[in-house]
């Protein structure tokens, strides 16, 4: 059924069967919700209106089981990919080169107009992607949004992914990044940020950070990171084919980060951080959509920090699908998104005057 304008929700017996035994540790019966259509918001930009309204990913039940397939896969996305980088670049006045930080991949992102107090500060960006996709240059559009509307130097890793590498080569890589910033950078002048499996990776380099006994950096922005993947959270069922992004709880994310799990336990807090100590971790930010799938991913790790005292702020935008807010650098949307984490990286940031 193609409804124009609309968004449509099909709802089948199946996907309550699925949804009482799956991610699911009540014994109550599940609520039976009919069947219905989902206006795309009249109180967002027209920019996001078009990316609202837009068909569900036509490759969401496409479900590689091998790195090489997925590699094959992520290479044909990363040539669409790069053909929009050098407007977006041009248009947010971004110079991006390729190096490497303790023998590991990275591309330097930055602003051609890095103001006063932001020139002894850092980002490190991880790119999403579900672990497997956006290789090489491809991964950095995030890190040029950040560099060009926050104007920051960024760094923006890129991590060994299947078949190159498999859990926790992702993070080992980051990790790396991260110490080798040290070398040179006050932590309290970085901030790490990523969104998706970027998200959980910023997640998961703190716990390992604890781990290793490292400062933890200024501030955090895991935006709607994958932070369990054990497929449990309300909004894996609510918004089920509402997200037209990632669509479904068992679709191509899910099959990708099985492959780069390679085995291990999705419960482990380096693959699923909700299920980590959070004491101890920097002021975070998140951000995610309304209909965004790992909604409740997000919302479970905002608790988390602030059970754990932790200064962590929640952004939620209207109508928005998985990481929506960064599809678009025109959208107001988009600006207002990273205006937020400019704004919470320029609060918590260390200033030259306390050096």
């Amino acid at each position: 059924m193609k409804v124009p304008g609309l968004l449509v929700l099909v709802c089948a017996a199946s996907l309550f069967a699925n949804a009482a035994s799956q991610g699911n540790n009540s014994s109550l019966p599940p609520a039976q919700v009919p069947a219905k259509t989902l206006p795309v918001p009249g109180d967002v930009s027209p920019e996001m209106q078009k990316i609202i309204a837009a068909p569900r990913n036509p490759n969401w039940n496409v479900l590689w089981k091998t790195g090489e397939e997925w590699r094959a896969a992520a290479n044909t996305q990363a040539a669409k990919t790069m053909q929009t980088l050098p407007a977006s670049r041009e248009r947010l006045h971004v110079t991006t080169k390729p190096g490497t930080m303790g023998g590991v991949r990275i591309f330097t992102v930055s602003s051609d107009s890095i103001p006063h107090e932001h020139r002894d500060k850092l980002l490190i960006h991880v790119h999403g992607g579900c672990y497997v996709m956006f290789p090489g240059e491809s991964g950095t559009g995030e890190a040029i949004l950040m560099a060009g509307l926050g104007h920051f130097k960024v760094v923006s890793v890129d991590y060994r992914m299947p078949p190159e590498g498999y859990f926790p080569a992702a993070l080992d890589d980051a990790m790396t990044v991260y110490k080798e910033a040290l070398k040179t950078y006050d932590p309290k002048n970085i901030a790490v940020f990523g969104t998706s499996a970027g998200g959980a990776l910023v997640l998961e380099m703190m716990l390992r950070a604890k781990q290793m006994g490292l400062p933890m950096p200024g501030a955090i922005a895991p935006g709607t990171p994958m932070s369990d993947v054990t497929k449990t959270g309300d909004t894996f069922y609510t918004n089920e084919m509402v997200d037209n992004v990632l669509v479904s709880r068992d679709g191509f994310c899910d099959a990708a980060t099985v492959v780069y799990a390679h085995g291990h336990d999705l419960k482990d807090p380096l693959l699923s951080p909700v299920y980590g100590d959070m004491h101890g971790f920097p002021p975070a930010i998140l951000t995610t959509g309304t209909r965004d799938l790992l909604l409740s991913n997000t919302v479970r790790v905002h608790r988390k920090l602030r059970e754990a005292g932790i200064d962590a702020q929640l952004e939620v935008f209207e109508g928005q699908s998985h990481a929506q807010y960064q599809f678009d650098d025109r959208a107001p949307e988009t600006k207002a998104a990273f205006g937020e984490i400019t704004a919470f990286f320029d609060t918590h940031l260390g200033h030259l005057s306390d050096r």
